[in-house]
């Protein structure tokens, strides 16, 4: 039997959560709604979901709290589309920070997004030529540092843990599984947000940036990630992949 993606909507507002599903049925998905976090989290222990269509404006825990508890459970590693009346570029650039892999203004036209949401889904299906993402369950050495990509922790030399958020974690896995390869920014943007690439431009420049200060790199000296000139991002360091038991 063919799959159908199964799209949840959470917003408080019944109106708008029931006009976005009516019409994602309507175009050949299937749809839930949910109110509220608590909503939403029970249609994720009780069924399979590909995408969540997540309002920020919500009453108790808002978008970006939700956001970001997806994001923290390894078990949910799910597309999100955050809509939103608000317009500022600090909203948008929150919204990236929590994990969110596109971004929507209301009011919008229903065939926006239906767009966005089959951008956001066959990006994170199909992956650039040559380019993957490692398996699960590995601790991935690199200098002072490792990642378990099964808890999502990275380690410092001393063992202390430095908290990832979701856009982070993704941005470091792709340089740690490309190591000594130059990323330009679509790439980046294609393996690590999962959207189209002009809605936030210069995201990867700041994702690239705020990793580097969890790495405690030095801005005009980056011993990592270093810029390349007109081309894009490389992870200059050697990487050890090893099993997350050993």
């Amino acid at each position: 039997m063919e799959h159908v993606d199964h799209i949840l909507v959470v917003d408080d507002d019944r109106d708008i959560r029931e006009l976005i599903t009516d019409y994602l049925t309507k175009s050949g998905y299937r749809a839930t709604g949910a109110a509220n976090g608590r909503e939403m989290r029970a249609v994720l222990s009780s069924s399979q979901v590909d995408l969540v269509v997540l309002d920020i404006m919500m009453p108790g825990d808002d978008g970006l709290t939700l956001c970001r508890q997806l994001r923290s459970d390894p078990q949910q590693n799910l597309p999100v589309l955050m809509l939103t009346a608000r317009s500022e570029e600090t909203d948008r650039i929150l919204g990236l920070e929590m994990g969110a892999d596109d971004y929507l203004i209301k009011p919008f036209v229903a065939r926006e997004l239906l767009a966005r949401i089959k951008a956001i889904l066959r990006r994170t299906r199909a992956l650039p030529p040559n380019l993957h993402i490692t398996e699960a369950g590995r601790i991935i050495a690199f200098g002072e540092w490792q990642l378990d990509t099964s808890a999502r922790h990275l380690l410092d030399s001393d063992g202390v843990i430095v908290a990832l958020s979701g856009a982070e974690y993704r941005l470091l896995r792709v340089f740690l599984d490309h190591p000594q390869r130059v990323l330009n920014r679509d790439q980046l943007l294609n393996l690590t947000q999962g959207r189209d690439a002009e809605l936030f431009e210069r995201s990867i420049d700041l994702l690239v940036s705020r990793l580097r200060q969890r790495l405690r790199e030095d801005a005009r000296e980056p011993a990592y990630i270093k810029t390349v000139r007109s081309e894009g991002y490389v992870l200059a360091s050697t990487v050890v992949i090893k099993e997350a038991h050993q």
